[in-house]
């Protein structure tokens, strides 16, 4: 039986995970198929009563505007999901598989779901996107345990990219993360999950990163942050890209929004001196993380395979957006 996997979001045409997926399992000899599906946020229950209900599914990504409406609809979550309240990926999983995080009764009721086929499954719901941002800023040198302490990330925005981010911040080893944002009340509303990871938060209007970038303000408890994380959708960061200082060190930028690429910040984050990692990066390792959980319960699990192998999966799943 082909096993089905798909993107579920609104509007979902330009997504590129059809591309990494397909990649993937042709790799894994998976017999597999990965889709686009547009479910608009209102339409969800809907999915999941009808097409989502289905035995042959491995998972789900799950993009906007569904990354928090999704949680209510998973059996179990794992810490990070607890944490943040945004999800990017549902596993399905055999109803006897136990389950890694944190249990919990889905909208259906009960720890199970009864399928159109009759099967039972449970519904396991993950946030990768940290993943993404984790090996993204690898690639820039940034690595779990290398911070100071005394360093900080600076993340633009406050959305759901920007909890993802924060818990980023966390693995990394950071303690204090600063928020720039149009509305600081906006910026505010991260506090709670930046509390829950342990994180020291601090909130501050954007056009004050020129400043911070410059000399850490004048606040003595102001810090230069060690790396920046846009989460601004396309062209939304376009405003900051004449103000940027010239750089004394090369200063990671993550930028998320990836199309058009190069953004406008990003091309003038790197002329200031700085190192820009693209949203394609966090794309490709969040959905590498994907496969590995996708795959988990098949007869080719990607988080089993040998390293050279796994090498060779994701170095086709660089190719197949053009990394």
């Amino acid at each position: 039986m082909t096993r089905q996997a798909a993107v579920l979001g609104h509007p979902i045409a330009h997504s590129l995970s059809p591309l990494l997926h397909t990649a993937a399992y042709a790799h894994l000899g998976l017999d597999a198929e990965y889709r686009r599906i547009d479910v608009p946020e209102e339409s969800l229950q809907d999915f999941l009563g009808g097409a989502g209900d289905a035995q042959d599914w491995l998972g789900w990504s799950v993009t906007m505007p569904l990354k928090a409406a999704m949680v209510s609809a998973t059996d179990h979550i794992s810490a990070r999901v607890a944490a943040l309240g945004v999800l990017n990926t549902v596993v399905h999983r055999p109803a006897g598989e136990a389950a890694s995080g944190t249990g919990r009764t889905g909208s259906y009721g009960g720890s199970g779901r009864t399928g159109s086929l009759g099967g039972v499954r449970t519904l396991y719901g993950e946030n990768t996107d940290v993943d993404g941002i984790v090996a993204a800023l690898g690639e820039a040198g940034l690595h779990p345990g290398a911070t100071s302490g005394r360093g900080s990330l600076g993340i633009i925005g406050a959305g759901a990219t920007a909890t993802a981010a924060l818990a980023a911040a966390a693995e990394l080893g950071y303690t204090h993360v600063r928020s720039y944002v149009r509305s600081v009340q906006r910026g505010l509303e991260l506090a709670p999950v930046a509390s829950a990871l342990g994180l020291r938060l601090s909130v501050s209007e954007l056009s004050e990163l020129p400043a911070d970038l410059h000399t850490g303000g004048q606040d003595p408890d102001r810090i230069r942050p060690d790396a920046v994380v846009s989460t601004l959708p396309p062209r939304a960061a376009d405003e900051l890209s004449a103000t940027l200082p010239r750089l004394d060190r090369p200063i990671p930028l993550l930028d998320v929004a990836y199309d058009p690429w190069p953004s406008a910040l990003a091309s003038s984050w790197e002329a200031s001196g700085g190192r820009v990692v693209s949203g394609l990066v966090m794309l490709l390792h969040q959905a590498v993380k994907q496969v590995e959980l996708f795959s988990a319960a098949t007869s080719t699990p990607a988080g089993e395979l040998s390293e050279e192998s796994h090498a060779q999966m994701v170095a086709k799943m660089r190719r197949s957006i053009g990394l």
